[in-house]
């Protein structure tokens, strides 16, 4: 449910822009109701309780192109293939993940006490990191032919597109582009910042901007990149910052295939929370590619 603010803002604009762009679907019209929240110079902070007359409010009923591959599936999170250069890694990677799902199947999870490191790829980005180039993705119902990929318990949705010019447009997706394709947006206030900690500058709608920050709400994201064909490895995409002052709404993290499905059981029960004691550990290099994009005029 949205904050009250941003609420009151899909009460008042989301219709008129609905009216204007009738063939989007109900997530890029939520995006160009934040966008137009973002431009204010001063933005109200006066209120923090859940709007809660808008349950049947058109921004919550209405259809998106994405919602078969994301709100109206069984499983908990999506897993996005956005590298399509090695096929025998690929695959190696589903069977391992296959492999996961039947042994986590095989062994129901007791109360867990499990560390992040322990399930984490080491983190090896610097802000030196080279940012790849964003694009948009076709109808989220594309998924693989290969029925050994469909066949996965209900733990992931594979969206595997199999048209080149659709995985075209998924190679190299960012974080925020993937939430904003597969979640909806909200916003809600900015962390505090410690004491004798100034707000970040230039503000960002990431971290924080006026005391606000965006967040995305839906099924977790799990990407397959480039790096993913060596490594074995998915970013883990964050929906909001953690409660660490300065990090960021689609910060990653790589978390190794043989964990990922019982990451995910965590997540979606509220059994684990990622915030790394405290610590930042996320990859830098996607993070400043993130906040690049979220203030690039014209990008949705």
């Amino acid at each position: 449910m949205s904050s009250s603010t941003f609420g009151e803002w899909l009460l008042v604009h989301y219709a008129s822009i609905k009216s204007r762009s009738p063939n989007e679907g109900r997530r890029r019209w939520k995006l160009q109701v934040a966008q137009k929240f973002w431009a204010l110079s001063e933005k109200p902070l006066s209120s923090t309780t859940a709007v809660g007359t808008d349950g049947d409010a058109e921004f919550h009923m209405d259809s998106d192109p994405f919602d078969e591959a994301s709100t109206n599936r069984e499983e908990l999170g999506i897993l996005l293939r956005t590298d399509f250069s090695d096929e025998a890694a690929w695959l190696a990677f589903c069977s391992r993940l296959e492999e996961g799902e039947r042994e986590f199947a095989d062994s129901p999870l007791e109360e867990d006490d499990t560390t992040m490191d322990d399930q984490l790829e080491p983190n090896k980005a610097s802000p030196s990191g080279t940012a790849a180039t964003t694009t948009t993705a076709e109808d989220g119902s594309h998924e693989s032919d290969d029925d050994s990929e469909n066949s996965l318990s209900a733990i992931f949705h594979i969206i595997n597109p199999s048209l080149p010019q659709e995985r075209a447009l998924l190679t190299n997706i960012s974080n925020l582009a993937a939430l904003r394709l597969f979640n909806d947006v909200d916003v809600r206030q900015a962390p505090t910042p410690p004491p004798d900690t100034k707000r970040i500058r230039p503000p960002n709608r990431l971290v924080d901007s006026g005391g606000w920050q965006e967040v995305y709400v839906g099924k977790n994201l799990w990407i397959y990149d480039a790096k993913s064909n060596s490594d074995q490895c998915v970013r883990v995409v964050s929906q909001s910052s953690s409660d660490m002052y300065g990090t960021a709404t689609a910060d990653s993290w790589r978390a190794r295939v043989s964990h990922i499905c019982e990451l995910q059981v965590n997540l979606s029960s509220g059994a684990m929370k990622i915030d790394f004691g405290g610590l930042d550990r996320w990859d830098y290099a996607e993070r400043q590619r993130n906040m690049r994009e979220a203030e690039t005029p014209g990008v949705l």
